[in-house]
């Protein structure tokens, strides 16, 4: 991952980290890094957030806990530009992300994405909690309806419910909270590729927090060991 790099792995990993991480800007890494005898851009940081951010969320996912039961599924905005974009989430009901999804619309097509992709890498839940979006509602019968005809399995499969309760979704508007507390402290995205992948990165963050892998020989990791894990 890292071959050719002019900077040693332990310091791209360490940059990395700290502002996925911490409420830290681009200015702020350059400056710590300084402190330690490194001379490091901030534009060079930013580049290592946007490259390794995906590969490293990749990895991640190869160890994340599947999650079934019940889902709480909303959207948040987000702003790229001038623009507001959209971030689809899903998370379990005991907390658990499930899946996300940083889109351009906030439309049937990405509805169906999201979904489609969520139940590619965890199965059908049992149920699903949105608020009062219709969009959402067509997409989850749509996908849960291809899943159901994939599914070779001579047992029965009943349909997804779905639960339509703002007042519900009060546990997903509080996680959206978290990853938007270490937005807000950004100067802003300048486009929607580097934030999609910036994103990935503050989502794996989130998932680190919650202890969502598996680590056989560590099975209590902290953040920086994850990362050495990963990167391994």
């Amino acid at each position: 991952m890292f071959k050719g790099r002019h900077f040693d792995q332990s310091v791209i990993l360490l940059c990395v980290r700290w502002y996925l991480a911490y409420n830290l800007s681009l200015r702020d890494l350059e400056e710590m890094m300084a402190e330690r005898g490194l001379r490091v851009d901030h534009s060079t940081v930013h580049r290592w957030v946007v490259r390794f951010a995906p590969q490293l969320l990749e990895r991640f996912n190869r160890r994340k806990r599947t999650v079934t039961g019940k889902w709480h599924m909303d959207e948040t905005y987000i702003k790229v530009g001038r623009r507001w974009m959209y971030l689809c989430r899903a998370i379990y009901s005991v907390g658990d992300t499930v899946e996300f999804l940083f889109s351009e619309h906030r439309d049937l097509r990405a509805a169906k994405r999201f979904f489609r992709k969520a139940l590619e890498r965890h199965g059908r839940p049992q149920r699903i909690v949105i608020d009062g979006s219709q969009t959402n509602r067509e997409a989850i019968i749509t996908c849960d309806g291809e899943s159901r005809l994939r599914d070779r399995s001579r047992r029965s499969s009943k349909p997804i419910r779905i639960r339509r309760s703002q007042y519900l979704n009060n546990r997903i508007e509080q996680d959206h909270r978290r990853i938007k507390r270490r937005i807000r402290s950004m100067l802003g995205f300048k486009s929607q590729a580097s934030a999609a992948n910036i994103l990935s990165g503050i989502e794996m963050i989130h998932m680190m927090r919650k202890r969502q892998a598996r680590y056989p020989y560590n099975p209590s990791p902290s953040i920086a060991e994850q990362f050495e894990i990963l990167a391994a």
